[in-house]
């Protein structure tokens, strides 16, 4: 981008007008966040709610609101990864390949490969960071103080300082869609391609600023939330007596406690190579490529067991409910619990098994990788004797819950296939990777839905429609279905992942598919919104306690 020298030029850096895109698919979303931010800022000043948004929104410490602003704002972005993964499906649907005519003509699609690269790079970015995290971190927020009976966090001025870190830092994602450009080196940010030379622009400087951001809220978050499961709990609150999700929220935050600072240390180091001319990854100036993979995965990986122990904990809580019996085994789920914590230390070189490292780093690599299904097995077996013999009642949140936990057995006995380096070393870098992780974050959204159709009417004093539900977890478990198996079997063929266009037509039907699945999805969301209006709609109807 051309630096137009002026007197805004220290403020804003690199940027100038001519970072304006000018992409009708982004002015478009730019036209579309426009109206929607000037209908929402009409609405406020017609009501006259912007002092009481102020006061008892924007500046409160109290534990629950805040929990609600962190689901508020990955509910945004979840919606905005569900529209980046829209685009590539589309993208590569319509692109057959470089030497084809392409669906309807189109044999390149409506995405130039560098805009495509931009998308699945907020893609992975926003989901795992900005969607799956905040919500997560909001559960914990509302729940844990209610669990443990605390009147509210330990350090409730920090916890709201976490909360807007998070909020500044998906706010860069989303500038980054119409000022400049964002990061086209995937989510995980791979060298040399963010060092300077490879990525002179902006969105590299987009990509580091929002995570780094955002992972010191995490950061403060967790050893909030640590300080107030240990020291703020209810006379008679023993250990002994902590709800599971307590315990697998304290888990999830040693890890995150322990694990973000890494990534820290990280994206700091790139941020010397990019601005101050040090060489700690560049190879050809006595620096290490894989030194950042080292890094990152080192935090990568206990990051994955951050997101899906507290969806082991949500499901902990809704199957023994739904099933009307006490959690079978809850001594061993504690233990499940941080030994899943521990092991995710030791597995993040099966991220590049690929690399060279020699037999012996990738047994262990590997071994370790298997090691951690014993603890997740025991989770499994737990829930299955929970059920057993119980009267098990299969309300909504009891159907996200056993939604998530056949999901969990299809992404772990696909993980320990990958765990396996002969067969990594066949399936390295296709889409059979991304089924698998994608199958695995499916069972953190199967337990964030269930959790919140579980603890709905203890936040706002009312139950949501349950047919509706009902509808909504179909249309999205068909979706699913359609999306990942096509996925996995592409993946066994071939496909590889990061393309804009499909190497082999022969793997065409595959891509179809999946796009109908989109379309199941699309119409589970109309279902999910409707849920909600229905629900405030007839709010004093479905009162907690009320008569229906």
């Amino acid at each position: 981008m051309v630096n137009v020298q002026g007197p805004w030029s220290p403020l804003l850096g690199r940027l100038s007008l001519g970072a304006i895109p000018d992409n009708p698919i982004i002015m478009g979303a730019f036209i579309f966040s426009v109206v929607l931010g000037a209908l929402i800022f009409a609405y406020l000043t017609y009501a006259d709610r912007w002092g009481y948004l102020w006061r008892e929104w924007l500046t409160t410490v109290d534990h629950k609101k805040i929990g609600v602003m962190y689901i508020i704002i990955g509910l945004v972005m979840l919606f905005r990864g569900f529209v980046d993964a829209l685009m590539m499906r589309t993208q590569q649907v319509l692109a057959d390949g470089p030497h084809s005519p392409g669906f309807l003509g189109a044999a390149h699609g409506y995405l130039v490969p560098y805009h495509f690269d931009q998308v699945y790079s907020a893609h992975g970015t926003i989901m795992i960071l900005f969607a799956a995290t905040p919500i997560l971190v909001g559960l914990m927020n509302v729940v844990v103080p209610l669990q443990i009976g605390a009147r509210d966090m330990a350090f409730p001025y920090l916890n709201a300082l976490g909360l807007w870190l998070t909020a500044v830092g998906a706010a860069l994602i989303m500038l980054s869609l119409f000022l400049g450009d964002f990061s086209h080196a995937g989510w995980v940010g791979l060298t040399p391609l963010t060092e300077l030379a490879y990525s002179p622009g902006v969105g590299t400087d987009y990509w580091m600023w929002a995570i780094q951001i955002s992972s010191v809220g995490t950061t403060l978050g967790a050893a909030n939330l640590i300080a107030t499961i240990v020291k703020m709990r209810a006379p008679g609150m023993t250990w002994g007596r902590l709800p599971i999700f307590t315990w697998t929220a304290l888990s999830t935050n040693i890890i995150a406690l322990t694990s973000f600072p890494v990534l820290g240390v990280a994206l700091g180091l790139l941020g010397l190579d990019r601005y101050f001319g040090t060489h700690f990854f560049t190879a050809g100036l006595g620096g290490n490529l894989m030194l950042y993979s080292d890094l990152f995965w080192i935090w990568g990986h206990p990051e994955v067991y951050f997101v899906i122990l507290p969806a082991f904990g949500m499901m902990s809580e809704i199957i023994p409910t739904f099933s009307e019996k006490p959690l079978f085994g809850y001594v061993t789920m504690v233990a499940a619990s941080f030994a899943i914590a521990g092991i995710s230390w030791s597995v993040w070189l099966h991220h590049f098994f690929t690399m060279g490292a020699g037999p012996r780093v990738n047994t262990f690599f590997s071994v370790a990788t298997m090691v951690v299904g014993i603890p997740t097995g025991v989770k499994v077996f737990n829930w299955a004797f929970t059920v057993y013999r119980g009267r098990s009642r299969f309300e909504t949140p009891m159907m996200w819950a056993i939604g998530a936990l056949f999901m969990l057995l299809v992404g772990g006995l696909t993980g320990m296939m990958l765990a396996m380096p002969p067969v990594n070393y066949s399936v390295h870098n296709s889409v059979f990777v991304v089924a698998h992780f994608h199958t695995m974050l499916m069972v953190v959204v199967y337990g964030i839905l269930g959790a919140v159709s579980y603890w709905f009417p203890k936040v706002f004093g009312f139950k949501l429609n349950e047919p509706l539900g009902r509808r909504f977890f179909w249309f999205f478990t068909a979706g699913t279905v359609m999306v990942f198996i096509p996925m996995y079997t592409s993946g066994f063929m071939g496909m590889t992942r990061r393309l804009d266009y499909l190497a082999n037509p022969a793997l065409w039907p595959f891509e179809v598919a999946e796009e109908f699945g989109i379309g199941l999805y699309l119409v589970s969301i109309y279902y999910f919104v409707r849920q909600l209006y229905v629900s405030l709609r007839d709010r004093d109807r479905n009162r907690v306690g009320a008569d229906a």
